[in-house]
């Protein structure tokens, strides 16, 4: 209800309504835009042009569902278009060897090298399967929220994330090949 009455001040014609907006939704939205590029700074880049757009679409939301659902709806649309046209980096960044201890180093690789592979293998999923697992997996959006944000009904969103875990599933399970471990060599000798 508080979203509804800030966007009906914003349509009104207090459009600085819209900062309850922006301060309660900012936090998820930039998350969910991390999860799909993994670099803060343009995380923060594409929420900020999700809330220009859904301030300048307020007038179309049809109120059928929660404003929530329409905002990350207009959001993962923004955030997918945005990823097709500019890819995310998958370059480490390199660590300061003299601001870490060298036992916890080797620890601190191997888990970063772990979820950068998962991260990889995640992102090289088809789209209509990749969403559903950041959503559901690193959004904690259950079942019915992660359909309403992709505009799907349940059965889909269950389906898909069934066949996005046997996908990754069998990514992870599968021998690594010669390009993949050559880089991941490459990066422990850097």
């Amino acid at each position: 209800m508080e979203d509804e009455g800030a966007v009906d001040r914003v349509l009104a014609g207090d459009a600085s309504a819209f900062a309850f907006i922006v301060r309660r939704w900012q936090g998820p939205v930039v998350n969910l835009a991390y999860r799909f590029c993994r670099d803060r700074s343009r995380a923060e880049d594409m929420a900020q042009e999700a809330f220009l757009r859904a301030f300048r679409a307020l007038p179309k939301w049809r109120r059928e569902a929660a404003f929530s659902t329409w905002l990350f709806a207009l959001a993962i649309n923004l955030f997918r278009s945005e990823i097709r046209r500019s890819p995310p980096l998958d370059a480490l960044q390199p660590l300061d060897p003299e601001s870490v201890d060298p036992v916890t180093l080797e620890d601190a690789a191997a888990n970063e090298e772990s979820a950068e592979r998962v991260h990889r293998l995640v992102q090289s999923l088809p789209p209509k399967y990749r969403d559903v697992l950041i959503l559901f997996y690193f959004h904690d959006m259950d079942v019915l929220q992660a359909a309403r944000s992709l505009q799907l009904p349940e059965g889909t969103v269950k389906a898909r994330l069934s066949r996005a875990r046997n996908l990754l599933r069998d990514k992870l399970t599968r021998p690594r090949g010669p390009s993949e471990s050559g880089a991941q060599n490459a990066t422990r000798r850097a």
